[in-house]
């Protein structure tokens, strides 16, 4: 079976030790909406060369971050579900 793999920032990603600032954030923002935006012009798009394998990396750090926020929000989901007293309807 294959590994997972999934796309990394083209800039160091932040830990609790090491916060990017606001411009780097805003950075890797905008260089993932880009990708998206490029993707959703999808006309003639070469994945394999030119800016296609660094939109493509983007795209899927996107998509990456985005479910990870997800699983975030459906555990905060379940513990406040988990913790609200039941009311019977």
């Amino acid at each position: 079976m294959a590994t997972k793999t999934i796309a990394r920032p083209t800039t160091p990603v932040a830990s609790e030790d090491n916060a990017q600032d606001a411009a780097d954030l805003l950075e890797n923002t905008l260089s993932q909406l880009e990708a998206l935006l490029w993707v959703c012009h999808g006309e003639d798009i070469d994945w394999c060369s030119g800016d296609g394998p660094r939109r493509l990396d983007n795209l899927l750090w996107l998509a990456a971050e985005l479910a990870s926020k997800a699983g975030e929000l459906f555990q905060m989901s379940e513990k406040a579900r988990r913790r609200a007293p039941d009311t019977g309807i």
